[in-house]
């Protein structure tokens, strides 16, 4: 469904700026951005990826991950083709790569916004997670969805790369409840070779964010000989607790895939490694993804265990009224 853009000016001779993320494109008439569903037609920035859904499924919402966001709720969970970065590893490269997708001819449902919310309240969702690929590229349809959203009684979560303007940030800011972002690297060579983005407007994301009071969470992927050194995964570290040390940082094994599938899995060492560290640094909280363990809460103060998960669900769920039942330290969140 074509919709004209947000974000976006008009300039001379029909080219238009967008700055809607990071890039600030500018675009000459009848030609693409670089997240390739944004399109010049005469003068006018459309969108191709409104009303547009290639996923949509009931997801826990620790699979986001968001482990101190309503923990044990339901997420109704969506995404549209494309995306503003093009990962070498990225999982979902098979809708988050246009050009990927149209090779494998791919197609895409056309969904009213009020319908996704009809759909998340039926399947009994506390939220509607914008997932799987970037919302900041379909973000006119997540903004329509989220304000109705908002008037149903449901949370809207963006799990992002963070490579959206402040200004993008401050128009959906009234919607958005929660957030989980990619900090890839504390490296501009590695966001720039890898990503082909670059690293100080994820870390302004990050930060404008948590100063809006939207409730962030961090996910690092570990690559084996990228971003693995403990030089690097301190600098993220210090980086978070710098800005709360109740930010809780995922760090997630890579396995090989898409264009690094030469690469090596990581090593659980170096993950125990990146989770002292996040430790030594001062975080609260730091989890380990995707590996069935090292993803229980515990409280920050007297250690006590708070939830167990085993993979996305929970087993034991022991916070009381905010706090921790041994020693009433409140743990950070917005819990139920």
């Amino acid at each position: 469904m074509l919709k004209e853009a947000l974000l976006y000016e008009k300039l001379e001779g029909n080219k238009v700026h967008c700055y809607l993320c990071n890039h600030h494109c500018k675009i000459s008439d009848g030609r693409f951005g670089i997240c390739n569903v944004r399109e010049n037609r005469g003068g006018v920035l459309y969108t191709h990826a409104y009303g547009e859904l290639i996923a949509q499924n009931i997801d826990p919402i620790e699979k986001k991950p968001l482990y101190h966001f309503l923990p044990g709720s339901r997420s109704f969970s969506i995404a549209a083709i494309g995306c503003n970065f093009q990962c070498s590893f990225c999982q979902n490269w098979q809708i988050s790569q246009v050009k990927e997708a149209r090779a494998q001819g791919l197609r895409s449902e056309e969904v009213k916004p009020e319908d996704v919310v009809k759909q998340a309240k039926l399947s009994d969702s506390n939220s509607i997670s914008y997932t799987y690929t970037e919302p900041t590229i379909f973000f006119e349809y997540a903004f329509e969805i989220g304000k109705l959203a908002k008037k149903e009684g449901l949370y809207n979560v963006f799990v992002t790369n963070g490579y959206m303007t402040e200004e993008m940030i401050h128009m959906i800011h009234p919607y958005l409840d929660a957030a989980n972002i990619d900090l890839k690297s504390f490296s501009n060579n590695y966001y720039r070779k890898v990503c082909k983005g670059k690293l100080a407007p994820v870390l302004k994301s990050i930060e404008l964010m948590k100063r809006l009071n939207i409730w962030i969470e961090v996910t690092t992927l570990v690559v084996p000989g990228q971003n693995d050194s403990d030089e690097e995964l301190r600098k993220i570290a210090t980086f978070l607790a710098g800005i709360d040390k109740s930010v809780p940082w995922h760090i997630s094994p890579f396995y090989p895939q898409y264009k690094m599938e030469d690469f090596e899995s990581t090593p659980l060492r170096i993950l125990n490694r990146a989770y002292e560290i996040g430790r030594e640094a001062g975080l609260r909280y730091v989890y380990l993804g995707n590996l069935g363990e090292g993803n229980n809460t515990y409280c920050y103060k007297c250690n006590e265990l708070l939830i167990a998960r085993v993979g996305f669900s929970i087993q034991k769920y022991r916070i009381r009224e905010g706090k921790c039942p041994n020693c009433e330290s409140p743990i950070d969140g917005v819990l139920k």
